[in-house]
């Protein structure tokens, strides 16, 4: 009977053609995701790939929390979390939003702070915590001396560095 349930759910099972329609996703990302490790697919006695029906939902998620700016490795451990083989449901995606929820907050912050720095800081050339706090965030260079050091000493850093 165990047999006959597979066989079942391999022949509802999903292309990659059909995944790619009915999820707006190109067929090269469907591909890209599954070698990334965040959905997986079967083969067919012909070697075909198949996925099963809940790859939609997983294929939803991952192109949320993209649009949202997380990292696809960050996506990839959360969808590790979710069990195989069954529709990730609402309960899922709350428990993995609220994992996302502060990184996108500070993320949100950061982005804030670049934009509210960003026409102090482009070009000033010194390189101070005062002035430049998106160059040098904790004045790393201060040891450095004044000045674009970085700019200056970019060649010389170049050679010591190969």
């Amino acid at each position: 009977m165990a047999s006959i349930d597979r066989k079942a759910a391999f022949e509802r099972a999903l292309s990659v053609g059909e995944v790619a329609q009915r999820s707006g996703v190109a067929v090269s990302a469907i591909h890209f995701y599954e070698k990334k490790g965040l959905i997986r697919s079967s083969r067919s006695n012909g070697n075909q790939r198949r996925y099963s029906r809940d790859v939609l939902r997983r294929v939803a998620i991952i192109k949320v929390a993209q649009r949202t700016g997380i990292p696809l490795a960050e996506i990839g451990k959360a969808l590790a979390t979710l069990p195989e083989g069954r529709t990730p449901n609402t309960r899922d995606w709350e428990r993995l939003s609220r994992k996302w929820h502060q990184s996108l907050d500070d993320r949100i912050l950061r982005l804030q702070r670049l934009r509210d720095y960003l026409s102090d800081c482009i070009g000033c050339g010194c390189l101070s915590v005062e002035s430049c706090p998106l160059r040098n965030p904790w004045d790393e260079l201060a040891s450095e001396g004044s000045g674009a050091w970085v700019l200056e000493h970019a060649s010389e850093r170049d050679l010591e560095e190969n």
